[in-house]
C-alpha cells in the first residue's frame, strides 16, 4: 500500500519540479537572450542598482516586466481554465471558450474606447465584465449541465466579440490600434504597475484557490456524488466560479486575452499527472506556454515584435479542433 501511495507522489513531485525547471528556464531566456542579449553578472549587477546605459532601461524597464507579467498571467490563466474544465468535467469549459474572457475583453475595451480609462480602472473593467458574463451563463444554463452551459458561453462569446468590433468601429484611430494589439494578447506594453497588481492580487487568489481545491476534486466525481460525501455543492460552485472567473479577468486586463492558454493548460497537466487534473500542474504549464510563445514571438521575426496571442493562437487552434474531431468520433462510438 506504501508502495503504491508513494509512486504517484513521486511522479507528481517529478513532473512539478521538471516543470519549475522548464519555467525558470524561459524566464531566464525571456530575459537574457534574444535580439538584445545580457550577461548574467551584468543582470545580477543592475538588480543590485547598478545603472548601465542602454541596457539597464532594455532588461529592467521591458524585458524583466515582460517576462514576470507572462509567467504571472500565465499561471493565472492556467489555473482559471483547469477550475472550470474541472468543475464542469469538460476539456472546452474554459474561461476563453465559454465567454468570460471575452467579457472582460468587451468592456475593458469599453472603458478605454468611451472614457479614456487607463490603469487599475481597466482592470477593474475587466473583472465587472467577467463577473456579468459567468452570472448572466450560469443563470441562463440553469437545468441545462455542462453542455448546455458551454454552448451558451461560446453564443455569450460570439455577442461579446461582436460588441468589441462594434466599440472598436467608433474608436478614434489612435485607441482602435491599442485596443487591437491588446486584444491579440500582447506582454509588449509591459510595466512594472501590471505586474504589481497582478502579483498582489494573485497573492489574495492562490490561498483562496488552494481551499476550494479539496471541493473541485468532489465536484469532478458529480454533483449527486459529491453531495453524497459530503460536499455542500452549490457553496463549492460558487466560490471556485468566482475565484476562477477572477482568475481569467485579471491576467485579460493586464496582458489581453492571450489566447487558448487558459484550454491548453489544464488538459495538458493532467496528461502529465496520469490523467488527474492539478492547478498547480496547470499553472506550471500555463507559465511555460506564454514566456516560450513570447520568446517566440518577439524573436521569431527580425525586427518585428508579434503579440504573444498570435503564437498561442497558432497552437491552441489545431488542438481544438483535434479535440471536437475526437469528442465527435467517440459520440459516434468509433
Amino acid at each position: 500500500m506504501r508502495a503504491q501511495r508513494k509512486g504517484p507522489r513521486r511522479r507528481r513531485a517529478l513532473i512539478t519540479g521538471s516543470l519549475g525547471a522548464l519555467v525558470f528556464a524561459l524566464l531566464t531566456v525571456n530575459i537574457l537572450l534574444g535580439s538584445y542579449t545580457v550577461t548574467i553578472p551584468d543582470f545580477l549587477a543592475m538588480l543590485g542598482g547598478r545603472t548601465i546605459p542602454g541596457a539597464s532601461f532594455i532588461v529592467m524597464e521591458t524585458k524583466l516586466p515582460q517576462a514576470l507579467l507572462g509567467l504571472l498571467a500565465g499561471a493565472s490563466f492556467g489555473v482559471a481554465g483547469a477550475i472550470f474544465q474541472s468543475m464542469l468535467r469538460n476539456p472546452l469549459a474554459s474561461p476563453d471558450i465559454i465567454g468570460i474572457s471575452y467579457g472582460a475583453s468587451a468592456t475593458a475595451v469599453a472603458a478605454v474606447v468611451l472614457f479614456g480609462v487607463r490603469g487599475a480602472g481597466v482592470s477593474v473593467a475587466a473583472i465587472i465584465g467577467a463577473l456579468v458574463v459567468a452570472l448572466l451563463i450560469t443563470v441562463l444554463a440553469r437545468g441545462r449541465g455542462g453542455t448546455g452551459l458551454i454552448l451558451i458561453g461560446i453564443g455569450a462569446a460570439a455577442f461579446m466579440q461582436a460588441a468589441v468590433t462594434f466599440l472598436l468601429s467608433r474608436a478614434d484611430l489612435r485607441n482602435a490600434q491599442d485596443a487591437m494589439v491588446w486584444l491579440s494578447g500582447s506582454l509588449n506594453s509591459a510595466n512594472w504597475e501590471r505586474v504589481a497588481i497582478l502579483a498582489v492580487a494573485l497573492l489574495f487568489l492562490l490561498p483562496l484557490t488552494a481551499a476550494g481545491s479539496h471541493q473541485l476534486h468532489g465536484l469532478t466525481l458529480g454533483d449527486d456524488t459529491a453531495s453524497g460525501l459530503g460536499f455542500n455543492v452549490p457553496r463549492a460552485r460558487l466560490l471556485l466560479t468566482i475565484v476562477g472567473v477572477l482568475l481569467a479577468a485579471l491576467p485579460t486586463a493586464a496582458a489581453g486575452p492571450i489566447a487558448f492558454v487558459a484550454f491548453l493548460s489544464g488538459p495538458i497537466a493532467k496528461r502529465l499527472n496520469g490523467g488527474v487534473a492539478s492547478l498547480h500542474l496547470a499553472a506550471l504549464v500555463g507559465a511555460a506556454i506564454v514566456l516560450a510563445a513570447n520568446f517566440a514571438a518577439v524573436n521569431a521575426i527580425p525586427g518585428i515584435s508579434l503579440p504573444v496571442g498570435v503564437v498561442t493562437g497558432a497552437l491552441g487552434a489545431p488542438f481544438l479542433l483535434w479535440l471536437l474531431i475526437s469528442s465527435n468520433r467517440a459520440n459516434q462510438g468509433g
